[in-house]
């Protein structure tokens, strides 16, 4: 990423290398293809795999009502089907997921693989900008999703007992807050269940719709595109409206891509294909045919499928793979987080790691945050039918986003003929461009609330990247070169044993830590360490590229030290590996300076007041320094100073 966005941290913080290296990564998702197709059902399906429990109900009962007649209900089941193909199998499976960052997908990992091919273009910023709004969009879809994907599986206790429909928000929220409670314990062991869960749940939504659908064998029709052209052609307006609730059949698609990096682009192709797609196009047709026969189920077509007997466990299995649905989202948001705060946009927070299984991450202030969140949301909106208004937007957005970051990989990365890449994002665009027109039209009635979110998220993340950049270059106006600093400061102070590493942000000058230092303490050690930790452009960075040291005579190094974005920086584990400064690096002969900034809001040219006011709170609610690079913590010392930008 180029600076000026991805200055991250204070004077002791990481910053990236603004180039994309070829340095290998640490492939972690091996295993069978059969084992991690199965895994992938339990991980990244969760969120469309769960879409039956709605969609096609709001699309004739929730805000825009469409007729319920044959006409319509062909057409968007046609739509719906088609909109899988093209949204889902051509542009994610078939064509994005190939555009993956060493192994790792989503909006952040695609960002970092095009930044090199846009640094210095001037639409480039615009690029890292849209970028940075599609993540935003993301923290929304992840407080929607928890929300109306257990909230619609739990609304089948209504449909059953009506009577008990009071009890259905009490029932949701409890679930909730069970749900986020155990997130610090981690999710390794519960996720080895995700996948059978999931198998069972897409099985008996396939075998439900193929009874369905053999009482009403020529719903199978529906499939043909000419019914959505039909339908357009006879109904152009309420068709169009429509569209804000089909969308809803695709929510999710940006997972397989953004989980890409967990289990590999097969395995999630496989479990697409073969499983995941024909079980949500037999369920729906199976809706479809009921609805066909009883209009009255439209009350909940996917709980009335059921036979009597089968009510309850069928409502019991939609329960738990809504829990899935949303674990799965939060793990989402834990983990974009993390790349996040490594390249730069969100200040350092505390991550604990729940497992020494890749990804295993719990971030609690995400967590509450989201906690916080989805219970509003279940409380303000009560149902499920109310929240799918707020939910198209972010999806939808996002995936318009989408298209503008491929088609910098087509004519970039992968220089596609234009005949090609232009007919190809043509038809992204029109389609994409098309469902989020058609739910901007839901704005007045929930719409509205995964826009503010991001674009409250989006400022945040802004105002922090474009603040450090001002900081870091206020500090770099007033360095000293290294190399005039230690000629003067070597004759000038008092040597004492020991090793003392400064940390610093930039990989030239002097840190403001050791320059306090010298003027308060009038001390050096015999060995001074000025470290920079650099996070790549890149998910993981070999061993051998780990590390550089350079020795400026006198007992002074600068050391680097490069991580991947998905990497845990875990410094003093890494310095142990550092050979190439002197004797080896001893914990318990080391002390570690930082320097701590006070901001002091000004007029100076660079962002608004207000804007430094929200960038000054941020940075001291920041995790520090100490805990994030893992330092030992009788071995810190920190140096303060203020600073106006």
């Amino acid at each position: 990423m180029s600076d000026s966005v991805l200055a991250n941290g204070s004077d002791e913080s990481a910053v990236p290398l603004s180039t994309l290296r070829d340095s290998g990564h640490q492939t972690h998702h091996q295993g069978s293809l059969l084992k991690m197709a199965v895994g992938a059902i339990g991980v990244v399906f969760g969120d469309i795999g769960t879409s039956p429990l709605y969609a096609l109900r709001d699309t004739f009962a929730g805000h825009h009502k469409l007729p319920l007649d044959q006409l319509h209900v062909y057409g968007i089941i046609s739509l719906m089907f088609w909109s899988m193909m093209i949204i889902v199998t051509l542009k994610y499976v078939s064509v994005i997921m190939r555009a993956d960052n060493k192994g790792e997908g989503g909006s952040l990992a695609l960002l970092a693989l095009i930044n090199q091919h846009t640094s210095g273009n001037r639409w480039g910023k615009g690029i890292i900008l849209m970028g940075v709004f599609a993540t935003a969009l993301f923290y929304g879809d992840s407080m929607i999703t928890p929300a109306v994907s257990v909230m619609g599986a739990i609304e089948g206790v209504a449909v059953y007992q009506p009577e008990m429909h009071r009890l259905v928000v009490p029932m949701v929220v409890a679930i909730l807050i069970f749900l986020f409670f155990i997130q610090s314990r981690g999710t390794e062991r519960v996720a080895t269940f995700f996948g059978p869960i999931m198998l069972a749940y897409f099985t008996t939504i396939s075998v439900l719709g193929v009874i369905s659908i053999m009482a009403f064998p020529h719903v199978i029709t529906a499939l043909s595109p000419h019914h959505a052209v039909m339908m357009f052609a006879a109904d152009p307006f309420r068709g169009f409206l429509a569209m804000g609730a089909a969308v809803l059949a695709v929510t999710g698609a940006e997972a397989l891509y953004a989980d890409m990096g967990h289990f590999g682009r097969n395995p999630i192709r496989v479990s697409w294909l073969t499983f995941v797609l024909p079980a949500l196009v037999l369920n729906y047709l199976g809706q479809a045919s009921l609805l066909m026969r009883d209009p009255s189920a439209l009350e909940s077509p996917f709980y009335f499928l059921a036979p009597e007997w089968f009510q309850w466990p069928l409502l019991v299995i939609a329960s738990l793979a809504a829990v899935i649905a949303s674990q799965a989202v939060i793990s989402g948001a834990f983990s974009v987080t993390q790349q996040a705060i490594q390249l730069g946009f969100i200040p350092r927070m505390t991550i604990k790691h729940t497992s020494t299984a890749a990804g295993q991450i719990y971030i609690p202030v995400i967590n509450w945050a989201l906690m916080v969140a989805v219970i509003l949301l279940v409380l303000v909106f009560q149902r499920s039918s109310n929240l799918t208004a707020a939910y198209g937007i972010a999806v939808t957005g996002a995936m318009l986003i989408d298209n503008v970051l491929l088609a910098v990989v087509l004519f970039k990365l992968w220089n596609w003929k234009p005949v090609f890449a232009v007919g190809l994002l043509a038809l992204f665009f029109v389609i994409d461009a098309g469902y989020l027109g058609a739910n901007l039209t839901k704005i007045p009635d929930g719409g509205w609330v995964p826009l503010l979110m991001g674009v409250t998220i989006f400022t945040l993340l802004t105002t922090w990247s474009r603040g450090r950049a001002l900081m870091r270059q206020n500090m770099a106006e007033g360095s000293i070169p290294l190399e005039v600093f230690t000629k003067s400061a070597h004759a000038s102070a008092a040597r004492v044993p020991g090793t003392a590493i400064f940390m610093a942000s930039t990989a030239s000058g002097v840190p403001s830590a050791l320059l306090h230092n010298m003027k308060h303490n009038k001390v050096l050690h015999e060995r001074v360490v000025i470290l920079t930790v650099q996070i790549e452009d890149v998910p993981y960075v070999d061993q051998v590229e780990r590390s550089a040291c350079k020795d400026f005579g006198n007992g002074f190094y600068r050391v680097s030290l490069r991580f991947g974005f998905l990497e845990e920086t875990d410094v003093p584990a890494t310095l142990k590996t550092v050979t190439m400064c002197g004797e080896p690096f001893d914990m318990m002969k080391t002390s570690f300076f930082l320097s701590r900034q006070t901001l002091i809001a000004s007029d100076k040219p660079g962002m608004a007041i207000w804007r430094e006011k929200l960038f000054a709170w941020m940075l001291r609610n920041a995790a520090s320094a100490m805990e994030f690079f893992r330092l030992p913590t009788n071995r810190v010392v920190e140096l303060g100073s203020q600073l106006k930008i």
